[in-house]
């Protein structure tokens, strides 16, 4: 597996993984440091039910980071967001660099 290259991942986000729902709302996991980069972008993503969803930042990590949809995402800017879906890119043995992909509302 071709891993993303350390030296791209200089800055630091916060996740807090989503565990469900309670009565009083959304359950979140113990918080997260992972390093990462981000691009804040505006664009259309399909979410995880099919339909089409307004995404402002997608963060690029390790291909090995918990972070389920609905979770939790601070930001290096402190700006605290929610994840719309994380998708695994996986090379499949090409020479190109594995990394999970989190797209953020």
């Amino acid at each position: 597996m071709n891993q993303i290259p350390a030296w791209l991942l200089r800055k630091t986000a916060v996740i807090e993984p989503f565990e469900g729902n309670s009565s009083k709302g959304p359950v979140y996991g113990d918080p997260v440091e992972v390093r990462c980069f981000f691009l804040e972008q505006t664009r259309v993503v399909v979410g995880p039910d099919g339909e089409s969803v307004t995404s402002s930042t997608t963060v690029y990590t390790r291909l090995d980071v918990e972070c389920p949809a609905k979770s939790r995402v601070t930001l290096p800017t402190g700006r605290r967001s929610t994840v719309i879906q994380a998708v695994p890119q996986d090379s499949g043995g090409l020479p190109t660099p594995d990394h999970l992909e989190i797209q953020l509302v």
